[in-house]
């Protein structure tokens, strides 16, 4: 599938900012760290038009990995499953989804979908932190049969999950990255260069160097 027009990570970026997705405080991460900021993208299909744009970006991003590299895509419930969804239609191929660990529903089966065994599945969610959903996600497919060697997410936090996913044989794929968003944003003049500086601070300068 091709689009006329790339997606602009910067409008991109000024678009979630506008809507609400992005906050500045003191936020509990999943994993339990604090952080300065906090991104959620769960709010985005409540906004057609950003969600049309965000699609986009994932269209962009499987299309890099390559259509023919891939038979399935698999979202991770439950923000995943909101742009693997309509990405499974947009690309014309099945889709499966990964519960999250401890869920127990119906038969209790971490994955769900009818796809055939031996398939090759790209993971997609949201956004990644430190790979620890990613990562749980892929093993749970690979014990289930399946081949994992792409993830696709719209925003890497640099929180250490591309390592995280690189050490057990899963290429990352994230069309911006925190650095990225917030230096749009404070070109824009929506935040200021001292909020920014802090949260990039924050991060570390390891974590910052694109890989």
């Amino acid at each position: 599938m091709s689009h006329a027009e790339r997606v602009s990570a910067s409008s991109l970026a000024k678009a979630l900012f506008e809507m609400g997705a992005v906050r500045f405080g003191s936020f509990t991460l999943p994993s339990g760290k604090r952080s300065p900021y906090d991104i959620d993208l769960r709010l985005v299909p409540s906004h057609p038009d950003v969600y049309t744009t965000v699609l986009a970006a994932y269209v962009e991003l499987v299309e890099g990995v390559g259509t023919n590299n891939y038979d399935a895509i698999a979202g991770i419930a439950t923000a995943g499953v909101t742009v693997s969804s309509p990405l499974a239609v947009m690309t014309k191929k099945p889709m499966m989804y990964v519960r999250k660990k401890g869920e127990s529903h119906g038969p209790g089966k971490p994955v769900e979908g009818l796809v055939k065994r031996g398939s090759r599945v790209i993971i997609v969610d949201d956004l990644v932190g430190s790979g620890r959903s990613l990562v749980y996600s892929a093993g749970a497919l690979r014990k289930e049969g399946y081949k994992v060697a792409d993830a696709a997410v719209l925003l890497d936090r640099l929180e250490g999950g591309k390592s995280n996913l690189e050490s057990i044989g899963v290429r990352l794929h994230s069309f911006t990255t925190t650095k990225d968003l917030l230096e749009a944003l404070a070109e824009s003049k929506l935040v200021t260069r001292s909020q920014v500086d802090t949260i990039l601070k924050r991060i570390g300068p390891q974590s910052l160097r694109r890989k």
